[in-house]
């Protein structure tokens, strides 16, 4: 277990290595155009998220107008993320719930969230942390592999990641402990060959101590 000293020094490290990128994708976006960007980021790129958010929104402004969209042109908007055809009957299909159920609203609730089609535990936690700026930390991929290599969990789930950072991270560091994680995985500690070598927080890594041993 790592000690509260440790672990702040990670994160400070971490930050600092960071601290020229950014997650553009969801940037100004309204609690609506968020849950729907989320459901599409899922297996795909950021630049292609982006681009997907920024064709659909261009055409259909809210959940009325998406809940009434044909799935033919909803499918050609998001084009450039993974699974587009599922993805575009899950943004269709809880629009019309929202509609419905809601009054148009994205609800500020995490078991609602979860109930909507294509929403898991990381697209309702990106919601209520980013949408709703709740004390919430959103675990995904990147989030999940790194905190269990550098040692700050031991778990096999993100759902399990999410309670055990939660119980180790200052709260101070929540919010912006997914956009950390994120930039770092995709530059730094990837999920295949991990650049030890350009790793600021080496020291700390269960992963490249181990890898010294061999």
């Amino acid at each position: 277990m790592r000690t509260k000293k440790d672990i702040t020094a990670i994160l400070k490290q971490i930050r600092q290595r960071v601290s020229n990128l950014e997650i553009n994708w969801h940037k100004g976006l309204n609690k609506f155009q968020l849950l729907v960007g989320t459901v599409l980021s899922a297996r795909t790129k950021d630049a292609n998220t982006e681009k997907a958010v920024k064709a659909l929104f261009r055409i259909y402004k809210s959940p009325e107008d998406l809940a009434k969209a044909p799935i033919s042109e909803i499918q050609k908007a998001i084009k450039p993320v993974g699974f587009y055809k599922t993805k575009a009957k899950y943004i269709k299909e809880l629009s019309r719930i929202l509609v419905q159920k809601y009054g148009g609203e994205v609800p500020g609730d995490r078991k609602k969230l979860l109930e909507l089609p294509g929403v898991g535990p990381k697209v309702s936690a990106i919601v209520l942390a980013f949408g709703f700026h709740k004390p919430i930390i959103p675990v995904d991929t990147h989030v999940h592999r790194i905190s269990n290599r550098i040692g700050l969990v031991n778990t096999k789930s993100p759902e399990e990641t999410e309670r055990a950072l939660m119980a180790v991270i200052p709260k101070s560091y929540w919010l912006e402990l997914n956009e950390l994680f994120v930039l770092f995985g995709q530059n730094v500690c990837l999920p295949r060959k991990p650049r030890c070598s350009e790793c600021p927080i080496s020291q700390y890594c269960d992963y490249y101590g181990n890898l010294q041993k061999l």
